[in-house]
């Protein structure tokens, strides 16, 4: 990141950007005052007198890059509802309503990857100020998404349904914080040139099962146990192990280590 916004734009505009790339890249707790006029070329006074201190510049921050957002998905939901019907879409077709206006948006904008993972931070960062926020303004659409997950996932309870959801997009938003877009569109497209709406499905593929594929089976419960107690077992030995050569049990030999290092 460069030391100082260049953009010789109004200081309030130089705030927000400074305030965006520095939240996107430390979060809402760990991002100071001092760093953010120190990015945007100003000082504390300017940041008092347009938004009143750094919950304020935050605010202003999400309400500029979300309503807009949040209102576009709305707006297609509501289209597919009309088409297709509110119980005849699932759960991809939800998702997908979540997504496009999403991908419409980045493409639109000038730094397209900047503000999916602005995205990512949003919904990942573990601020209570943030969660607030969100819960404050945005809870009636997060409300019209869950009753359109509800009706496409009927076999799923409402608690249920929310955990699913919050895993969901909650390791969705992880990635998206993390991932230079770039990349993540190259690793979806697998080095071929594919459309958007395939992109997105290849993403969704892999999201979907979080919704919709059932608690583990007897089966699967079984496997996982054996493989707790085969942990248990090689754990022991181990221990057994290095007490026989005089080592504390629990720890790793020195060749053991670099080799886990390699």
């Amino acid at each position: 990141m460069s030391k100082q916004i260049l953009n010789a734009g109004h200081t309030k505009a130089r705030l927000l950007e400074a305030a965006e790339a520095l939240f996107v890249e430390h979060g809402f707790e760990a991002m100071s005052l001092r760093q953010i006029t120190t990015l945007a070329g100003t000082n504390l006074a300017a940041v008092n007198y347009h938004f009143g201190g750094k919950e304020g510049l935050m605010q202003a921050l999400l309400h500029s890059r979300l309503d807009r957002l949040n209102q576009e998905r709305l707006r297609l939901l509501a289209a597919c509802e009309r088409r297709y019907g509110s119980d005849g879409m699932d759960a991809s077709a939800v998702l997908s309503a979540l997504f496009v206006p999403a991908l419409r948006m980045s493409r639109a904008s000038e730094d397209g990857s900047g503000f999916v993972r602005l995205l990512g931070r949003v919904y990942s960062d573990p601020s209570p100020f943030v969660r607030n926020y969100l819960r404050e303004h945005y809870q009636p659409i997060f409300g019209r998404f869950f009753e359109a997950f509800a009706r496409a996932l009927p076999q799923v309870s409402r608690n249920e349904l929310g955990m699913r959801l919050h895993l969901c997009l909650k390791a969705l938003s992880g990635l998206l914080a993390g991932e230079n877009l770039d990349e993540l569109i190259a690793s979806l497209c697998m080095g071929e040139k594919v459309s958007d709406a395939l992109m997105l499905a290849r993403l969704i593929s892999l999201i979907s099962p979080t919704l919709t594929a059932p608690f583990g089976d007897r089966e699967q419960i079984a496997q996982v146990e054996r493989v707790v107690l085969l942990a248990d077992d090689a754990a022991a030995a181990a221990d057994a192990q290095a007490l026989g050569a005089g080592k504390p049990p629990g720890v790793l030999p020195p060749w053991a280590v670099e080799t886990m290092e390699m």
